[in-house]
């Protein structure tokens, strides 16, 4: 076992990655959730084991904390004892509601498990880097919109029945749309796709293909839906000629097409869902309608929680009937199979216990990582800050703005950047505006009164805002130096 896995890898079960508070394990597990007693039998582990804190993070997974090298073997055995398969190579997500929403377009998990095969049978799990990953989203009640894959496929609903929507680099967003094709062309494009990527090296991802060869692997068996196709822009979405270059060999001796088949603006097709502007991404804190049965979110603030609290919840949830509880983006737990009188039980009992139990909880809008005192790399109380914050200034904190607040300049709980983040080094809490953990703050005060801080700038701009305006707009209206100044005076 690599107890001590580089940087920026994928913490598997098998290869931890140091942290300032111990190794740390990121699991997750093939079936997409687990019973309520398996569940509760890894927290007991991660007790035993670590330093009992549990962790969903953004993507979905379960991660355990503050372990040792001969403790992280020990519970990897008792993972296998538990009978809990947990995923290995290329990630291939599905949505958490993946099978069991009565209002997805289609069952992703046929289409992935084939992605997965084709991965597996070209070779490319051991060339590709641990970051890569694909999402196939079904749609429905929960899609995969904000979460970044290397290749995104996404179902949509076509005259000629389901085909899926291939885009790439980016969540719904940002990501590149290149043709919508039926399910053995979109398997055959996200192949090529990695391939491409694997002969860059395993640093490269998907945002780092050519124009030519997306252009190769847009044209490979391309379709535009009929019905979306009356929304086409007259000016920009024409159906050009397929390129003549296979994405399958990657061979380019011809002249790709000067455009890609469907090229329309973001947005300039309404039924669109390869990044258009409709945006669908809902929380998945609540209560959902299943075939068979409901389905409670709950969250985790900041994506963590003590063992203890897990347990308490997982066997009250087990109590009140439900077979299984999934992992969810966005730092939550699904919890399947309830009835409509036990969700309103299992809710409560979530809020008593600290659980986020509303969408609208402002510490939904707050990455922060440990920090002090529970990791040694941590230079300030991050979780205690972020609790001030999302206490005091809840009315500032809306879906415009990213507030990340790490312990250092790692940045683990928001590794891009942020409209504000407050990052602990050795002069204070510094405060970072539209950057990352890494960047040079604007500005700094004394850790244990960083929470003032920043109270001291979202107040001003509570004052400040023009009706109407979005708090990121306020913030990039005060400027950098305002900003700063704000956070230093106040």
């Amino acid at each position: 076992m690599n107890a001590f896995s580089r940087r920026g890898a994928c913490p598997a079960l098998s290869a931890p990655m140091q942290t300032g508070d111990g190794l740390l394990v990121r699991l997750n597990p093939v079936a997409g959730g687990l019973a309520p007693k398996s569940l509760i039998a890894l927290c007991e582990s991660a007790l035993c084991h670590g330093n009992g804190i549990m962790e969903v993070t953004t993507r979905g997974s379960l991660q355990i904390r503050g372990l040792t090298a001969e403790s992280a073997r020990l519970l990897a055995a008792e993972v296998d004892a538990l009978g809990i398969a947990v995923r290995t190579g290329v990630p291939v997500e599905i949505g958490p509601l993946a099978g069991i929403d009565p209002q997805e377009i289609a069952d992703p998990h046929p289409l992935a498990e084939r992605v997965r095969v084709a991965i597996e049978e070209a070779g490319l799990t051991a060339r590709l880097g641990p970051k890569v990953s694909v999402v196939v989203d079904g749609g429905g009640q929960l899609v995969m919109d904000a979460v970044t894959a290397d290749v995104r496929l996404a179902a949509v609903q076509a005259t000629a029945g389901v085909r899926w929507s291939v885009s790439v680099a980016g969540d719904v967003r940002r990501a590149k749309p290149l043709a919508t094709v039926d399910e053995d062309s979109a398997r055959d494009i996200t192949a090529a796709a990695l391939r491409m990527v694997a002969e860059k090296g395993r640093e490269a991802h998907t945002r780092d293909l050519t124009e030519r060869q997306l252009a190769s692997l847009a044209g490979w068996h391309s379709f535009a839906p009929p019905s979306v196709l009356p929304d086409i822009s007259p000016s920009r979405g024409e159906i050009a000629l397929s390129p003549l270059v296979s994405p399958i060999s990657n061979a380019e001796s011809d002249e790709p097409a000067t455009k890609l088949p469907i090229s329309p603006l973001r947005g300039e097709m309404s039924g669109r869902t390869e990044g258009g502007a409709v945006e669908r991404h809902r929380s998945p804190i609540g209560l959902f309608d299943l075939a068979n049965g409901h389905a409670l979110g709950i969250g985790l603030p900041f994506g963590s929680m003590p063992a203890e609290k897990l347990i308490d919840i997982a066997t009250q949830a087990s109590g009140l009937g439900a077979p299984e509880i999934r992992l969810a983006p966005s730092r939550a737990l699904l919890f399947l199979g309830l009835s409509a009188t036990s969700c309103p039980a299992l809710q409560a009992s979530a809020t008593t216990l600290g659980f986020v139990t509303a969408a609208s909880d402002p510490r939904t809008r707050i990455a922060a990582c440990p920090g002090t005192p529970a990791c040694a790399s941590g230079r300030i109380a991050t979780r205690a800050i972020a609790e001030t914050i999302a206490g005091e200034s809840a009315d500032l904190l809306d879906a415009s703005l990213t507030l990340h607040i790490s312990g250092c300049a790692k940045g683990c709980a928001h590794p891009g950047p942020a409209a504000l983040t407050l990052v602990g080094d050795e002069n204070g809490a510094g405060l970072v505006v539209d950057g990352t953990a890494n960047a040079l703050p604007a500005g700094y005060r004394p850790g244990y009164d960083a929470a003032r801080g920043v109270g001291g700038v979202l107040a001003a701009m509570r004052a400040q805002r023009h009706p109407g305006e979005t708090v990121a707009a306020c913030l990039t209206r005060l400027g950098t130096a305002g900003i700063a100044e704000l956070y230093r005076r106040n």
